[in-house]
């Protein structure tokens, strides 16, 4: 399966951006899916992720409240709401998937098998 990650951009603090991250070569309906972000000179962190079924969400701290994970599976399709963005919010922002992801490792990089390339999300003060 390939990801594509899109919607990054520019924004001012305070604003909005929806990333999408398109799948294609099969059905990702049955992984999970998370987001990841990579920060210049930091290493890469969870940002959200959503279970198979769209049932359970996993968020970051200090995410929760401000990003919202949602898939949509006719359309092959999970996406990132991001609200009242931030300056630390600025990174490249990666999609990723993963057959065997469980509740217990939702949040580690490594359970997920599948990443597409990054979109940069850059936040103005």
């Amino acid at each position: 399966v390939q990801l594509q990650a899109s919607g990054g951009g520019f924004v001012q603090a305070g604003g909005y951006l929806r990333l999408s991250c398109v799948a294609s070569g099969r059905t990702i309906n049955r992984d999970a899916v998370a987001w990841f972000r990579q920060a210049p000179g930091m290493e890469r962190s969870f940002v959200a992720g959503i279970n198979r079924s769209g049932s359970r969400i996993y968020a970051a701290d200090s995410m929760k409240g401000r990003f919202t994970i949602s898939r949509d599976s006719a359309r092959n399709t999970v996406y990132l709401e991001m609200n009242s963005l931030r300056p630390d919010d600025t990174a490249v922002y990666y999609c990723a998937a993963g057959p065997s992801v469980i509740s217990s490792n939702a949040r580690n990089w490594d359970a997920y098998y599948y990443w597409g390339l990054g979109t940069l999300v850059t936040v103005s003060s």
